[in-house]
């Protein structure tokens, strides 16, 4: 029994030793003649160091280290010593080409440390100026009547119609004609007075009282008759601008005076902000003020727009806990009187402060970055602590000294950059 194991295993090796010799012998099937002579021929280390490829006595350019011709893997480092070698970029550096980097509008500037006023961030509103708003009233009593569709928002010109009053089918009648009638009246009776004194039948205050009567007839039926329509008296625009509000609606009964619609040119506007009553000591410094309304991201300047403070309050009351602080500037048609928005006031500057444009911050997490720029495709992502925001600039606190290349516009695209390079690249390691 023992014999027949022992012939058994003898076989087995045997097998196995021909079966490993072949391999060696017969590797031209691969291409390649691995020349290992039998005594080194140990496949517990398999050591490939060295590997020389000799193809029929013929090595094969580029095949040393695996180096295979097109993939140099050993790419070094380059002058600010950052390794650029595929798939081994550093975690806080992305690459970015040149020409994606054009493409995207990105641009970098050299911080240096400058000026930076102070800032209050509060509330406010925008409000039409008193001086540019005009209440359209009724001039004779009536039913009103739309001459025109009229919204709020509506376009209207100088001296376009925008209500009708018609009194006809009322107990007093038409005004207009009762005016014709007393103007009528009252000429004939200044004429007649204007012969007769002459000839001292009437005395001269006489003449002067009818003289008074005449004239006055005479202004109201030209004021009237001059807005005469078909459908009765045509209320005007006086001026040109746009409808703030309707008063009235159709078939309403108004009297001489009543209120009709405001209307608003929007060339001039307020801003009013709010205060809070514990800041009221930092009033006195305030000059100017930056402003972002709430339907849109732009950022105005009360200085771009022509714009001066007029003044803030001195007194609070139980209603109403902030010091209203105003600000008169040219309008625009983007601004809309009414809307709410987010107001930074500003005050003495600050020397010494260093500070970067809104867009070139990013925020991550909860925590804010920069994007520095290293060399024509390499970026550095750097954490900094903001300060204060006057809308358009963030004061730095810590992350930069003054000095490096920040990326001021386009950082957005290099944050998109940083997200694609942390995709495992191929390494080539076989």
């Amino acid at each position: 029994m023992k014999q027949t194991i022992k012939t058994f295993l003898l076989g087995v090796l045997c097998l196995a030793t021909c079966y490993v010799l072949s391999s060696c012998n017969n590797t031209s099937g691969t291409g390649h003649d691995h020349s290992h002579s039998e005594e080194i021929h140990d496949h517990a280390h398999h050591d490939h160091e060295g590997h020389d490829h000799s193809h029929d006595g013929h090595s094969h350019e580029g095949h040393d280290h695996h180096s295979h011709e097109g993939h140099d893997h050993d790419h070094g480092q380059d002058t600010h010593g950052h390794s650029h070698s595929e798939g081994n970029a550093a975690p806080d550096e992305i690459t970015l080409s040149a020409e994606s980097a054009a493409a995207a509008g990105v641009t970098a500037e050299v911080i240096v440390p400058g000026p930076f006023r102070g800032v209050l961030e509060v509330s406010g509103r925008i409000m039409p100026a008193p001086e540019d708003e005009t209440t359209v009233v009724a001039s004779v009593p009536g039913i009103v009547s739309f001459a025109a569709p009229l919204i709020e928002g509506s376009r209207v010109n100088e001296g376009s119609p925008m209500f009708t009053i018609s009194s006809r089918h009322l107990q007093d009648g038409d005004p207009v004609q009762r005016a014709r009638i007393e103007y009528e009246t009252a000429r004939q009776e200044y004429e007649r007075a204007a012969k007769l004194v002459e000839d001292n039948i009437v005395s001269r205050q006489e003449y002067e009282a009818a003289k008074g009567r005449y004239e006055t007839a005479r202004l109201t039926y030209e004021a009237l008759a001059s807005n005469d329509g078909e459908n009765g008296t045509v209320v005007k625009s006086p001026i040109k601008g746009y409808v703030k509000n309707c008063l009235v609606k159709e078939g309403d009964y108004v009297s001489v005076g009543t209120p009709l619609a405001g209307v608003i040119t929007g060339n001039k506007m307020y801003l009013k902000a709010d205060v809070s009553e514990r800041y009221l000591n930092r009033l006195p410094g305030v000059k100017d003020a930056n402003f972002r309304l709430s339907y849109g991201d732009r950022v105005y300047s009360t200085t771009e727009l022509g714009g001066r403070l007029l003044g803030y309050g001195r007194s609070t009351d139980e209603t109403n806990a902030y010091i209203p602080v105003t600000f008169a500037f040219n309008g625009t048609k983007d601004i809309l009187p009414g809307a709410f928005a987010q107001v930074w006031l500003l005050s003495a500057e600050r020397d010494g402060v260093i500070s970067l444009p809104v867009e070139a911050v990013t925020e991550s997490q909860g925590h804010y970055f920069v994007f520095i720029k290293l060399d024509e495709t390499c970026y550095k992502k750097q954490e900094v602590i903001l300060g204060a925001t006057d809308g358009q600039r963030y004061e730095i606190l810590s992350g930069l000294k003054g000095g490096e290349n920040v990326v001021t516009r386009g950082a957005t695209h290099v944050k998109l950059a940083s997200a694609s390079n942390l995709i495992p690249a191929h390494t080539h390691n076989h």
